[in-house]
């Protein structure tokens, strides 16, 4: 069996799957507050204390980690949404962790998982997006998956749709994923709910889903996201 690592912008989760890709055991943990601020750390020592926590439950033979960003060999060459750059994450990890340690773009696991597991095993060629704290990609093509070496390829996410539109992290304006994530929603939510960063977007989800929004009618006014004018 093997420990399936995912690392977002707003939590780190960690999972065992065993050799048919079954998920055995899962748990994450949200990241706020100083643990964003010291994002290293709090992602050495979680994945460090859960790592030999689960070999003490499984026979463990390796430990994969997906990263939202560009990544060459075992270092994190720049993640936006992490705020990291330049972070051998496989040599600080190996300090502490004795086993084989493999890391990769976030989105090109999801893609791979997909096309071996799950909804897109039936089809030779793909592209897959993945919507979170950004927005991540990845192609499919004859069951391979489309090679950009240390390029910052398939980052859809940051793909300009508005000139001149909202600031990303990245240093550009007008980005994708500043309209169309999941942190993007949240947070016009937030602002539509007039609620803080405090509330998780689960809760946010759950005063929707129980409409105790107020009055319905001033929440049709508005959208949850504003949308570019063209593309």
């Amino acid at each position: 069996m093997k420990i399936g690592i995912d690392l977002g912008g707003s939590h780190i989760a960690i999972g065992v799957v065993d050799n048919n890709g079954r998920i055995i055991e899962k748990f994450e943990k949200r990241l706020k507050g100083v643990e964003k601020k010291k994002i290293k750390d709090t992602i050495v020592s979680y994945i460090t204390e859960n790592v030999q926590v689960l070999r003490k439950k499984h026979k463990i033979t390796g430990v994969g980690i997906a990263i939202p960003g560009t990544v060459s060999g075992g270092t994190i060459v720049k993640s936006v949404n992490l705020g990291i750059k330049n972070f051998d994450i496989v040599e600080e990890l190996k300090r502490e962790i004795d086993l084989p340690i493999q890391i990769r773009n976030d989105a090109k696991c999801a893609a791979i998982a997909e096309n071996t597991y799950g909804s897109l095993k039936n089809y030779n060629r793909s592209v897959f997006l993945t919507l979170g704290t950004g927005i991540g990609g990845a192609v499919i093509i004859n069951n391979n998956l489309l090679d950009c070496g240390d390029l910052p390829g398939c980052e859809f996410g940051h793909m300009i749709i508005e000139k001149n539109g909202k600031q990303c992290n990245c240093g550009k304006k007008g980005c994708f994923e500043k309209y169309a994530s999941m942190k993007a929603l949240k947070t016009n939510l937030r602002e539509v709910l007039g609620v803080g960063e405090e509330v998780s977007g689960k809760e946010l989800f759950e005063v929707i889903r129980n409409n105790a929004f107020g009055d319905g009618a001033k929440i049709h006014q508005r959208t949850f996201w504003d949308r570019p004018k063209k593309f």
